[in-house]
């Protein structure tokens, strides 16, 4: 390994993960790959937040800039909107593993999981940047106060010295589509899957069906019902404190949660990591 001319010989090199060649076998399916989405997404998001309200934790001085502010509005909005959405194309990823589980291979194809993927966060950023836009430009007449630990819609809009109804309609209605339509395709597939579930013989396949989606449905019961209390409702009705406390839940405390509910109630992922592990113990004792 050579290293730059330009860098100190007391510079240290860090390989990161670049002894790891590739996954494990068994996590290379359409559903992992979702959930390697959702993982990064939730890394990101609670990065979107928490750094500034730590910063304001510090001290006495708790302000951010009006770039600041908009950048992580806009970041904050792009991925729980992206987040919507890919829990309902990961709820049609158990629906055709389950209910097609012979023509599984093709619906949910490289290529197509690919392409859903990549609508998924281009669709979250650009519902963003609409959501965004009709909050920033409500004219605030100086006031600089937010009672809340970040950048957020009804928080914002609470500031505005206009009458707010026409953003409020815009927003509810942008609001509804995002969570209630996706919410309902999750809800409208379960019940298929819950169908099918109850046609297998064998008590033990069910359970391991069942066992597959009690992961998912966890984690969407954990965001959707916050996510729904904060903005399926006019920002007229907003409560500070109320506001607060579910934002932190869908913010920062679900983000935090779903790895680890991933991890500890699949049985492939413990699998593999006892594997990792094994592997990795005995290649120190040679």
């Amino acid at each position: 390994m050579w290293i730059n001319n330009q860098s100190s010989l007391d510079d240290f090199i860090l390989l990161g993960f670049s002894d790891l060649s590739h996954l494990d076998p068994q996590l290379d399916s359409p559903m992992y790959f979702f959930v390697s989405n959702l993982s990064f997404l939730d890394l990101c998001y609670t990065t979107s937040t928490v750094p500034q309200m730590l910063v304001n934790l510090r001290g006495p001085e708790k302000t951010i800039s009006y770039g600041g502010c908009v950048a992580q509005l806009y970041i904050f909005l792009a991925l729980g909107s992206t987040e919507c959405i890919l829990l309902a194309i990961m709820a049609f990823d158990r629906y055709a593993a389950i209910c097609k589980p012979l023509h599984y291979p093709v619906i949910m194809n490289h290529r197509r999981c690919i392409h859903m993927a990549a609508g998924t966060w281009i669709s979250g950023f650009a519902n963003s940047l609409v959501q965004s836009t009709l909050t920033v430009v409500a004219p605030r007449c100086g006031q600089r106060v937010l009672d809340h630990f970040f950048c957020e819609v009804p928080a914002l809009l609470k500031l505005a010295c206009i009458d707010i109804r026409v953003n409020e309609m815009e927003l509810n209605v942008l609001g509804a589509l995002l969570l209630l339509v996706p919410l309902t395709l999750i809800l409208g597939t379960y019940v298929f899957i819950a169908q099918a579930v109850m046609r297998i013989c064998s008590a033990e396949s069910r359970w391991k069906a069942f066992n597959t989606c009690a992961s998912h449905l966890l984690v969407v019961s954990l965001f959707y019902f916050t996510a729904i209390s904060m903005y399926v409702q006019p920002p007229s009705s907003y409560s500070h404190d109320r506001g607060k406390t579910m934002a932190l839940f869908y913010g920062i405390v679900t983000p935090t949660l779903n790895p680890f509910v991933y991890t500890l109630r699949n049985k492939d992922v413990k699998a593999a990591l006892r594997r990792s592990l094994t592997k990795e113990f005995w290649i120190k004792t040679r």
